[in-house]
């Protein structure tokens, strides 16, 4: 089981995210899609945004983003803009997206907000932009802005981010091959490898109880 936990605010998650349709078309292994809270998971382990930790710092920022021009490079990446009213509170981006899955149109909302918030970049935390930005991609938004106020809507999104940090999440993107814990866009080399040893080994297994 392979999992990818995000956040809409988090750039190097909508990333990372572009890069896994070809790790499933290489492993035959689906993600397995978890929204949580990153202010959440931050508020409950002490971290901060890259936007405050790097504030001051000489060089890293500018590390950062030449790593992350190379990351484009690498999946041939071509739609990404930085959002300019980043960081963005996502609150209601991702009590959205739950709601929007409870209701089946997870796949038509992710889309968006990931539109939204990185290819053409917008104050999303503006309840009013939030609105005519969903309108504009077509969905009926005002029934998930709705659904987002139900209690399972809330509750699910805390049980998800408090999961994730009793697994060991400090931020997003965070990434679960099994009980295996990985953090970044970084480290999806490592991801298939654990994807690919895990199958084997389940395959030995299977192949071990049959000659048995």
């Amino acid at each position: 089981k392979a999992e990818f936990h995000f956040d809409f605010g988090s750039p190097n998650a909508y990333l990372a995210e572009l890069a896994l349709p070809d790790i499933e078309t290489r492993t035959g292994i689906r993600f397995d899609y978890v929204p949580v809270l990153l202010g959440g998971v931050y508020k409950a382990t002490g971290n901060m945004s890259p936007a405050d930790s790097l504030r001051g710092i000489k060089n890293k920022p500018e590390y950062n983003a030449l790593e992350t021009a190379r990351f484009l490079r690498r999946h041939g990446i071509t739609k990404f803009a930085p959002n300019p009213f980043f960081p963005v509170n996502t609150l209601s981006l991702m009590r959205g997206v739950v709601a929007a899955e409870f209701d089946g149109l997870f796949e038509p909302y992710f889309r968006a907000a990931y539109h939204h918030m990185w290819v053409e970049p917008k104050k999303m935390d503006d309840p009013q932009v939030f609105r005519a930005a969903f309108l504009s991609s077509g969905l009926d938004i005002d029934r998930i802005i709705a659904r987002a106020q139900q209690d399972d809507v809330k509750k699910k999104l805390i049980e998800n981010t408090t999961r994730a940090v009793q697994r060991g999440s400090f931020g997003s993107p965070t990434f679960f091959v099994g009980d295996e814990i990985y953090f970044g866009k970084d480290s999806l080399r490592e991801v298939e490898e654990e994807i690919l040893a895990q199958l084997a080994s389940a395959r030995r297994l299977i192949i071990a109880s049959r000659q048995n």
